[in-house]
Protein backbone atom coordinates (compact mmCIF):
# COMPACT_ATOMS: atom_id res chain seq x y z
CA UNK A 1 0.00 0.00 0.00
CA UNK A 2 1.12 3.59 -0.41
CA UNK A 3 0.19 5.65 2.64
CA UNK A 4 0.57 9.66 3.30
CA UNK A 5 0.91 10.00 6.72
CA UNK A 6 0.72 13.48 8.69
CA UNK A 7 2.11 14.47 11.95
CA UNK A 8 1.00 17.91 13.70
CA UNK A 9 3.56 20.27 15.73
CA UNK A 10 2.30 18.56 19.11
CA UNK A 11 3.55 15.32 17.49
CA UNK A 12 6.67 16.81 16.58
CA UNK A 13 7.48 18.82 19.21
CA UNK A 14 10.49 17.55 20.49
CA UNK A 15 13.65 15.20 19.48
CA UNK A 16 12.19 12.80 21.66
CA UNK A 17 8.97 12.73 19.95
CA UNK A 18 10.49 12.90 16.39
CA UNK A 19 11.91 9.95 17.64
CA UNK A 20 9.23 8.26 18.08
CA UNK A 21 7.54 9.65 15.02
CA UNK A 22 10.62 7.87 13.29
CA UNK A 23 9.69 4.84 14.97
CA UNK A 24 6.00 4.65 13.77
CA UNK A 25 7.20 5.49 10.07
CA UNK A 26 9.52 2.66 10.17
CA UNK A 27 7.11 -0.03 11.35
CA UNK A 28 4.33 0.94 8.99
CA UNK A 29 7.43 0.63 6.05
CA UNK A 30 8.53 -2.35 7.38
CA UNK A 31 4.82 -4.25 7.03
CA UNK A 32 5.66 -3.65 2.84
CA UNK A 33 3.94 -0.15 2.78
CA UNK A 34 5.50 2.92 0.51
CA UNK A 35 5.05 5.89 2.79
CA UNK A 36 4.88 9.49 2.66
CA UNK A 37 5.47 11.85 5.56
CA UNK A 38 4.41 15.07 6.31
CA UNK A 39 4.75 17.47 8.81
CA UNK A 40 4.40 20.69 10.50
CA UNK A 41 6.79 22.93 12.15
CA UNK A 42 7.71 21.77 16.00
CA UNK A 43 5.05 23.25 18.24
CA UNK A 44 5.80 26.78 19.37
CA UNK A 45 8.46 27.54 16.27
CA UNK A 46 5.36 29.19 14.22
CA UNK A 47 4.38 30.97 17.08
CA UNK A 48 7.81 32.47 18.21
CA UNK A 49 8.27 33.39 14.52
CA UNK A 50 5.30 34.93 13.91
CA UNK A 51 6.31 36.99 17.28
CA UNK A 52 9.97 38.07 15.87
CA UNK A 53 8.51 39.61 12.72
CA UNK A 54 5.72 41.62 14.68
CA UNK A 55 8.68 42.96 16.40
CA UNK A 56 10.32 44.79 13.26
CA UNK A 57 6.94 45.33 11.89
CA UNK A 58 3.77 46.31 12.88
CA UNK A 59 2.41 44.83 9.27
CA UNK A 60 5.02 42.27 8.08
CA UNK A 61 5.00 41.68 4.29
CA UNK A 62 3.08 38.59 3.45
CA UNK A 63 5.53 37.40 0.92
CA UNK A 64 8.23 37.58 4.36
CA UNK A 65 6.12 36.38 6.49
CA UNK A 66 5.89 33.43 4.25
CA UNK A 67 9.58 33.19 3.61
CA UNK A 68 9.87 33.26 7.55
CA UNK A 69 7.07 30.60 8.48
CA UNK A 70 8.26 28.13 6.02
CA UNK A 71 11.60 27.56 7.80
CA UNK A 72 9.89 25.74 10.45
CA UNK A 73 8.90 22.97 8.53
CA UNK A 74 12.24 22.85 6.74
CA UNK A 75 13.80 22.11 10.64
CA UNK A 76 11.41 19.14 11.19
CA UNK A 77 11.32 17.23 7.61
CA UNK A 78 15.34 17.25 8.09
CA UNK A 79 15.61 16.13 11.77
CA UNK A 80 13.15 13.57 10.89
CA UNK A 81 15.12 12.32 7.99
CA UNK A 82 17.53 11.80 10.19
CA UNK A 83 16.13 9.96 12.74
CA UNK A 84 14.97 7.85 10.24
CA UNK A 85 18.39 6.89 8.72
CA UNK A 86 19.81 6.81 12.47
CA UNK A 87 17.28 3.72 12.76
CA UNK A 88 18.13 1.90 9.41
CA UNK A 89 15.50 3.64 7.24
CA UNK A 90 16.67 5.24 4.24
CA UNK A 91 14.56 8.66 3.94
CA UNK A 92 14.98 11.89 2.03
CA UNK A 93 13.53 15.53 2.66
CA UNK A 94 11.78 17.84 0.45
CA UNK A 95 10.12 21.61 1.13
CA UNK A 96 7.29 21.98 -1.00
CA UNK A 97 9.23 23.93 -3.46
CA UNK A 98 11.39 21.19 -4.28
CA UNK A 99 8.82 18.70 -4.29
CA UNK A 100 6.99 21.50 -6.38
CA UNK A 101 3.76 21.48 -4.88
CA UNK A 102 2.60 24.52 -7.44
CA UNK A 103 0.06 27.29 -5.58
CA UNK A 104 -1.21 30.14 -6.70
CA UNK A 105 0.45 33.78 -5.50
CA UNK A 106 -1.79 34.61 -2.54
CA UNK A 107 0.65 34.43 0.16
CA UNK A 108 -0.38 33.53 3.92
CA UNK A 109 -3.28 32.00 1.93
CA UNK A 110 -2.19 29.79 -1.03
CA UNK A 111 -4.25 27.32 -3.05
CA UNK A 112 -2.18 24.34 -4.13
CA UNK A 113 -3.10 24.00 -8.37
CA UNK A 114 -0.72 21.35 -9.05
CA UNK A 115 1.85 18.80 -7.87
CA UNK A 116 4.60 16.73 -9.44
CA UNK A 117 4.36 13.64 -7.91
CA UNK A 118 7.53 12.39 -10.37
CA UNK A 119 10.36 13.23 -7.44
CA UNK A 120 8.64 11.29 -4.78
CA UNK A 121 7.56 8.23 -6.89
CA UNK A 122 10.99 7.27 -7.85
CA UNK A 123 12.02 7.54 -4.21
CA UNK A 124 9.53 5.45 -3.18
CA UNK A 125 10.57 2.77 -5.95
CA UNK A 126 13.83 3.26 -4.69
CA UNK A 127 12.42 2.11 -1.32
CA UNK A 128 13.45 5.25 0.31
CA UNK A 129 10.77 7.21 2.96
CA UNK A 130 10.13 10.51 1.39
CA UNK A 131 9.69 13.37 3.97
CA UNK A 132 7.93 16.56 2.66
CA UNK A 133 6.85 20.26 4.62
CA UNK A 134 3.30 20.73 5.00
CA UNK A 135 1.94 24.32 4.90
CA UNK A 136 4.10 25.25 1.72
CA UNK A 137 4.49 24.99 -1.98
CA UNK A 138 5.48 27.52 -4.42
CA UNK A 139 4.03 29.93 -6.87
CA UNK A 140 5.13 30.10 -10.69
CA UNK A 141 7.71 32.59 -9.72
CA UNK A 142 9.40 30.80 -7.52
CA UNK A 143 8.12 32.43 -4.81
CA UNK A 144 7.75 30.37 -1.31
CA UNK A 145 4.23 30.65 -0.28
CA UNK A 146 2.29 28.82 2.35
CA UNK A 147 -1.57 27.30 2.68
CA UNK A 148 -3.07 29.33 5.69
CA UNK A 149 -4.65 27.47 8.75
CA UNK A 150 -4.79 23.87 8.88
CA UNK A 151 -2.26 24.09 5.45
CA UNK A 152 -0.20 20.98 6.76
CA UNK A 153 -3.37 18.58 6.41
CA UNK A 154 -4.17 20.16 3.54
CA UNK A 155 -0.89 19.17 1.76
CA UNK A 156 -0.70 15.43 3.13
CA UNK A 157 -4.67 15.36 1.34
CA UNK A 158 -3.24 17.13 -1.34
CA UNK A 159 -0.21 14.76 -2.22
CA UNK A 160 -2.29 11.42 -1.45
CA UNK A 161 -4.69 12.45 -3.89
CA UNK A 162 -1.96 12.96 -6.54
CA UNK A 163 -0.03 10.25 -5.28
CA UNK A 164 -3.25 8.04 -5.50
CA UNK A 165 -2.90 7.03 -1.96
CA UNK A 166 -4.47 3.63 -0.70
CA UNK A 167 -4.95 6.28 2.86
CA UNK A 168 -3.97 9.69 4.19
CA UNK A 169 -3.13 8.99 7.78
CA UNK A 170 -3.54 12.12 10.06
CA UNK A 171 -1.94 11.63 13.20
CA UNK A 172 -3.19 13.92 16.05
CA UNK A 173 -3.37 14.56 20.16
CA UNK A 174 -6.34 12.49 19.88
CA UNK A 175 -7.02 8.77 18.48
CA UNK A 176 -10.10 9.83 16.52
CA UNK A 177 -13.60 11.14 16.04
CA UNK A 178 -15.65 11.05 18.86
CA UNK A 179 -19.99 11.17 18.99
CA UNK A 180 -19.34 14.53 21.07
CA UNK A 181 -16.68 16.23 23.11
CA UNK A 182 -15.63 13.71 26.05
CA UNK A 183 -14.75 16.72 27.86
CA UNK A 184 -18.59 17.33 28.01
CA UNK A 185 -19.72 13.73 27.94
CA UNK A 186 -18.09 11.04 29.92
CA UNK A 187 -18.91 8.17 27.90
CA UNK A 188 -18.61 9.68 24.49
CA UNK A 189 -17.20 7.08 21.76
CA UNK A 190 -15.01 6.71 19.46
CA UNK A 191 -16.74 6.28 15.64
CA UNK A 192 -14.88 3.50 13.73
CA UNK A 193 -15.90 5.13 10.46
CA UNK A 194 -17.54 8.33 9.36
CA UNK A 195 -18.73 9.89 6.30
CA UNK A 196 -17.09 12.78 4.41
CA UNK A 197 -19.87 14.90 4.75
CA UNK A 198 -20.95 14.05 8.37
CA UNK A 199 -16.87 14.97 8.58
CA UNK A 200 -17.77 18.20 7.01
CA UNK A 201 -21.08 19.24 9.24
CA UNK A 202 -18.99 18.16 12.31
CA UNK A 203 -15.98 20.69 11.54
CA UNK A 204 -18.00 23.40 10.56
CA UNK A 205 -19.77 22.98 13.77
CA UNK A 206 -17.46 23.38 15.79
CA UNK A 207 -15.31 19.67 16.15
CA UNK A 208 -11.55 20.62 15.94
CA UNK A 209 -10.30 17.57 15.14
CA UNK A 210 -10.02 18.08 11.17
CA UNK A 211 -9.63 21.72 9.24
CA UNK A 212 -12.94 21.50 6.94
CA UNK A 213 -10.48 22.34 3.86
CA UNK A 214 -8.44 19.01 4.33
CA UNK A 215 -11.77 16.79 4.11
CA UNK A 216 -12.81 18.74 1.43
CA UNK A 217 -10.32 17.59 -0.66
CA UNK A 218 -10.01 14.77 0.32
CA UNK A 219 -14.02 14.36 -0.39
CA UNK A 220 -13.03 16.01 -3.70
CA UNK A 221 -11.07 13.82 -4.59
CA UNK A 222 -12.12 10.55 -2.71
CA UNK A 223 -8.87 10.50 -0.09
CA UNK A 224 -9.81 7.69 2.38
CA UNK A 225 -8.94 9.95 5.85
CA UNK A 226 -7.99 8.08 8.72
CA UNK A 227 -7.64 9.52 12.40
CA UNK A 228 -5.40 8.34 14.34
CA UNK A 229 -3.19 9.16 17.63
CA UNK A 230 0.52 10.31 17.68
CA UNK A 231 1.04 8.96 21.19
CA UNK A 232 -0.96 5.58 21.42
CA UNK A 233 -1.77 2.54 19.09
CA UNK A 234 -5.66 1.98 17.85
CA UNK A 235 -7.03 2.06 14.43
CA UNK A 236 -8.51 5.41 14.97
CA UNK A 237 -11.48 6.76 12.81
CA UNK A 238 -11.99 6.03 8.88
CA UNK A 239 -13.11 9.09 6.84
CA UNK A 240 -14.86 8.01 3.67
CA UNK A 241 -17.26 8.31 0.92
CA UNK A 242 -21.09 6.50 1.85
CA UNK A 243 -20.46 3.58 -0.11
CA UNK A 244 -22.36 0.50 0.79
CA UNK A 245 -19.94 -0.52 3.58
CA UNK A 246 -21.77 2.19 5.37
CA UNK A 247 -25.24 1.70 4.64
CA UNK A 248 -25.59 0.63 7.77
CA UNK A 249 -24.29 3.04 10.06
CA UNK A 250 -26.62 4.66 12.69
CA UNK A 251 -28.80 7.43 12.49
CA UNK A 252 -26.86 10.29 14.51
CA UNK A 253 -23.10 9.79 14.25
CA UNK A 254 -22.45 12.36 16.42
CA UNK A 255 -23.61 15.98 18.26
CA UNK A 256 -21.28 19.08 17.83
CA UNK A 257 -21.57 22.15 19.36
CA UNK A 258 -19.90 25.85 19.74
CA UNK A 259 -20.24 28.13 22.46
CA UNK A 260 -19.36 30.84 20.50
CA UNK A 261 -22.85 32.37 19.14
CA UNK A 262 -24.60 35.45 19.70
CA UNK A 263 -28.63 35.87 18.30
CA UNK A 264 -29.64 39.73 16.95
CA UNK A 265 -33.19 40.27 15.92
CA UNK A 266 -33.97 43.16 13.75
CA UNK A 267 -37.83 43.66 14.95
CA UNK A 268 -41.06 45.19 13.32
CA UNK A 269 -39.35 45.80 9.83
CA UNK A 270 -42.08 46.38 7.09
CA UNK A 271 -43.17 43.46 5.10
CA UNK A 272 -42.16 45.08 1.76
CA UNK A 273 -39.88 43.55 -0.80
CA UNK A 274 -36.05 44.57 -0.37
CA UNK A 275 -36.17 44.35 3.87
CA UNK A 276 -33.63 41.04 3.74
CA UNK A 277 -31.12 42.84 1.68
CA UNK A 278 -31.00 45.90 3.82
CA UNK A 279 -30.28 44.09 7.13
CA UNK A 280 -27.80 41.37 5.28
CA UNK A 281 -26.13 43.47 2.28
CA UNK A 282 -24.60 45.72 5.64
CA UNK A 283 -23.30 42.67 7.45
CA UNK A 284 -21.91 41.06 4.36
CA UNK A 285 -20.12 43.72 3.60
CA UNK A 286 -18.32 43.59 6.50
CA UNK A 287 -17.16 41.03 6.57
CA UNK A 288 -19.51 39.15 9.30
CA UNK A 289 -20.19 35.57 8.67
CA UNK A 290 -23.88 34.64 9.39
CA UNK A 291 -25.10 31.28 10.15
CA UNK A 292 -28.69 30.51 11.32
CA UNK A 293 -31.68 32.87 9.73
CA UNK A 294 -35.36 32.71 10.92
CA UNK A 295 -37.61 35.27 9.87
CA UNK A 296 -41.15 35.59 11.58
CA UNK A 297 -44.59 37.15 10.10
CA UNK A 298 -46.26 39.12 12.66
CA UNK A 299 -50.15 40.01 12.77
CA UNK A 300 -49.28 43.49 12.14
CA UNK A 301 -48.07 42.56 9.12
CA UNK A 302 -44.19 43.38 9.94
CA UNK A 303 -40.89 41.22 10.32
CA UNK A 304 -38.65 40.18 12.97
CA UNK A 305 -35.83 38.96 11.52
CA UNK A 306 -33.25 36.89 13.60
CA UNK A 307 -30.02 35.36 13.35
CA UNK A 308 -26.67 34.76 14.73
CA UNK A 309 -23.18 35.65 14.55
CA UNK A 310 -19.78 34.73 15.91
CA UNK A 311 -19.88 36.42 19.28
CA UNK A 312 -16.86 38.31 18.73
CA UNK A 313 -18.96 39.80 16.08
CA UNK A 314 -21.83 40.81 17.83
CA UNK A 315 -21.21 44.14 18.40
CA UNK A 316 -20.15 45.31 14.90
CA UNK A 317 -23.03 43.73 13.37
CA UNK A 318 -25.79 45.48 16.42
CA UNK A 319 -23.57 48.32 15.32
CA UNK A 320 -24.44 48.17 12.02
CA UNK A 321 -28.09 47.05 12.67
CA UNK A 322 -28.79 50.26 14.99
CA UNK A 323 -27.35 52.59 12.16
CA UNK A 324 -29.89 50.90 9.48
CA UNK A 325 -32.62 50.18 11.91
CA UNK A 326 -34.61 53.83 11.33
CA UNK A 327 -34.27 53.59 8.07
CA UNK A 328 -36.04 50.54 7.71
CA UNK A 329 -38.80 51.60 9.90
CA UNK A 330 -38.06 48.64 12.27
CA UNK A 331 -38.96 48.94 15.75
CA UNK A 332 -35.94 48.15 17.26
CA UNK A 333 -32.70 45.96 18.13
CA UNK A 334 -32.19 42.76 20.71
CA UNK A 335 -29.00 41.10 20.69
CA UNK A 336 -28.56 38.39 23.30
CA UNK A 337 -24.67 36.87 23.50
CA UNK A 338 -25.61 34.05 25.85
CA UNK A 339 -26.43 31.47 23.01
CA UNK A 340 -24.89 28.17 22.11
CA UNK A 341 -25.68 25.89 19.21
CA UNK A 342 -26.21 22.11 19.30
CA UNK A 343 -26.38 19.86 16.43
CA UNK A 344 -27.17 16.50 15.61
CA UNK A 345 -25.16 15.24 12.69
CA UNK A 346 -25.91 11.73 10.58
CA UNK A 347 -26.68 10.43 7.03
CA UNK A 348 -29.31 8.31 8.35
CA UNK A 349 -31.55 11.42 8.56
CA UNK A 350 -32.12 11.00 4.57
CA UNK A 351 -34.08 7.66 5.04
CA UNK A 352 -35.63 7.88 8.44
CA UNK A 353 -38.25 9.99 9.83
CA UNK A 354 -38.68 11.25 13.42
CA UNK A 355 -35.89 12.11 14.72
CA UNK A 356 -36.03 15.93 14.61
CA UNK A 357 -39.09 15.10 17.54
CA UNK A 358 -36.95 12.71 19.11
CA UNK A 359 -34.84 15.30 19.77
CA UNK A 360 -37.14 17.86 20.51
CA UNK A 361 -38.32 15.89 23.13
CA UNK A 362 -35.25 15.15 24.86
CA UNK A 363 -34.37 19.17 25.12
CA UNK A 364 -38.08 19.54 26.34
CA UNK A 365 -37.56 16.65 29.23
CA UNK A 366 -34.47 18.77 30.56
CA UNK A 367 -36.52 21.95 30.38
CA UNK A 368 -34.37 23.60 27.35
CA UNK A 369 -36.47 25.98 25.42
CA UNK A 370 -35.35 26.05 21.62
CA UNK A 371 -34.77 29.49 20.14
CA UNK A 372 -33.77 28.75 16.66
CA UNK A 373 -33.69 25.94 14.47
CA UNK A 374 -32.26 25.13 11.02
CA UNK A 375 -31.73 21.63 9.15
CA UNK A 376 -30.22 20.34 5.97
CA UNK A 377 -29.74 16.86 4.70
CA UNK A 378 -28.30 15.66 7.64
CA UNK A 379 -27.88 18.20 10.29
CA UNK A 380 -30.59 19.45 13.08
CA UNK A 381 -29.04 22.31 14.81
CA UNK A 382 -30.95 24.29 17.69
CA UNK A 383 -30.12 27.61 19.32
CA UNK A 384 -30.63 27.61 23.17
CA UNK A 385 -29.11 29.21 26.03
CA UNK A 386 -25.57 28.57 26.91
CA UNK A 387 -25.92 27.84 30.24
CA UNK A 388 -27.65 25.01 29.42
CA UNK A 389 -25.26 23.98 26.37
CA UNK A 390 -23.71 20.78 28.68
CA UNK A 391 -27.37 18.93 29.50
CA UNK A 392 -28.35 19.20 26.38
CA UNK A 393 -25.22 17.77 24.61
CA UNK A 394 -25.54 14.94 27.79
CA UNK A 395 -29.19 14.52 26.65
CA UNK A 396 -29.24 14.14 23.36
CA UNK A 397 -26.00 11.51 23.66
CA UNK A 398 -28.67 9.66 25.92
CA UNK A 399 -31.72 10.08 23.87
CA UNK A 400 -30.03 8.93 20.65
CA UNK A 401 -28.01 5.97 22.32
CA UNK A 402 -24.37 7.27 21.14
CA UNK A 403 -22.90 5.40 23.81
CA UNK A 404 -24.04 2.00 23.30
CA UNK A 405 -23.02 1.34 19.81
CA UNK A 406 -21.31 -1.06 18.87
CA UNK A 407 -18.43 -0.71 16.35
Amino acid sequence: MLIVQKYGGTSVGSIDKIQAVANKVAACRAQGNQVVVVVSAMSGVTNNLTAMAFELQKEPSPREMDMLLSTGEQTTIALLSMALQSIGCPARSYTGGQVRILTDSAHTKARIQDIDEEKILNDLDQGEVVVVAGFQGVDEKGNITTLGRGGSDTTAVALAAALKADECQIYTDVDGVYTTDPRVVENARRLDRITFEEMLEMASLGAKVLQIRSVEFASKYNVPLRVLSSFEDGPGTLIGSEDESMMEMPLISGIAFTRDEAKLSVVGVPDVPGMAYKVFGPISDANIEVDVIVQNIGADNTNDITFTVQKKDADAASKLLESIANDMGARGIEVDDKVSKVSLVGVGMRSHAGIASRMFEALSQESINIQLITTSEIKISVIIEEKLLESAVRALHVAFELDQQSE
